[in-house]
């Protein structure tokens, strides 16, 4: 075990139970001292469900405190952030693992349940970054882990709120890693796959028994440990781990005169072409990628 967490502190959120209470134990573990955010209880203290697994990590010899904040209230994010440096004075890693389902298909889904899921799973989790990303500049050091999915990635029957909070993660990694790679910032996202309460039903039970949440904290650990990668998409399930790369093709030159759809249509193959895909750091990159294949193809067809 990496002893690189000694004395780091890591917020988790949502860490009540499934994933999240999985991601505090394994960072515990590995030695880090773990605020359990989780909804409150009825008296606006912590909730039954946070406290225990703080007991968890107490009784494991680790160091845990129990924080509800509501991580789709900016404010009461802020906070729990300052009641945390005021305990511990440092913040290292965040772990935005918060989330909800409102499954519904998008004919049938009210669109308060539509906004609902991106206040907490999107939403949330930039309120939790904005909160944190000040200390982790001045410190020169953090770890950020934004919670995407398959269904935000691929799509998924019935969640069109879910997926769209998902995707959303992936430009939020991408522009962050961008603004906090000077400062020592990793920003990455995992792509989970274990049955909890929120997924309950939806897969085969000899399926469903190999998805564990404890078999997907170990890529949890990785992104937030300082051998961490930037701006990564890693996918873990049942014991496997993969990475998502977004790329784009080369692309097609079409001049003014042979851009009508049937034009796209007898291009579209060479268009698709995986052979010839690249990956690019940046959105200007993909501005200079056009401009240069369009000017060389315009002198070809000059």
């Amino acid at each position: 075990m990496t002893k690189d967490f000694n004395g780091r502190v890591a917020i988790v959120t949502g860490a009540g139970a499934g994933l999240g209470r999985c991601h505090a134990l394994a960072l515990a573990q590995a030695g880090a001292r773990v605020v359990i955010n989780d909804i409150a209880g009825p008296d606006g203290t912590p909730g039954a469900a946070a406290l225990s697994v703080v007991a968890e990590i107490e009784a494991m010899g680790g160091e845990a405190v129990a924080e509800p904040a509501d991580v789709s209230n900016f404010a009461e994010v802020t906070a729990m952030v300052a009641r945390v440096m005021a305990r511990w004075g440092r913040i290292d890693i965040l772990v935005n693992n918060a989330g909800i389902l409102r499954d519904r298909s998008f004919a049938k889904m009210e669109m308060g349940d539509f906004a609902t899921v991106l206040a907490v799973h999107l939403t949330g989790s930039a309120n939790c970054c904005r909160a944190v990303w000040e200390i982790m500049r001045e410190q020169g050091y953090g770890r950020i882990i934004l919670t995407t999915s398959c269904s935000g990635l691929y799509g998924n029957f019935g969640q069109a709120n879910y997926a769209a909070a998902k995707a959303g993660m992936i430009g939020l990694m991408t522009t962050l890693q961008q603004e906090g790679e000077r400062y020592g910032i990793h920003v990455n996202a995992l792509s989970p796959l274990a049955m909890t309460g929120m997924t309950d039903g939806l897969l085969a039970p000899e399926d469903a028994a190999q998805l564990t949440p404890e078999a997907v904290a170990p890529a949890v650990v990785f992104m937030a440990s300082e051998l961490a990668p930037k701006k990564t998409i890693l996918g873990a399930g049942a014991g496997v781990f993969s990475v998502v790369h977004v790329v784009e093709t080369e692309g097609v030159y079409l001049p003014p005169e042979a851009r009508s759809p049937e034009d796209f249509h007898a291009a579209f193959e060479r268009m698709s072409d995986m052979r010839t895909v690249r990956h690019l750091d940046t959105g200007f990159d993909q501005a200079s990628k056009f401009t240069a294949t369009a000017n060389k193809m315009r002198h070809e067809f000059a």
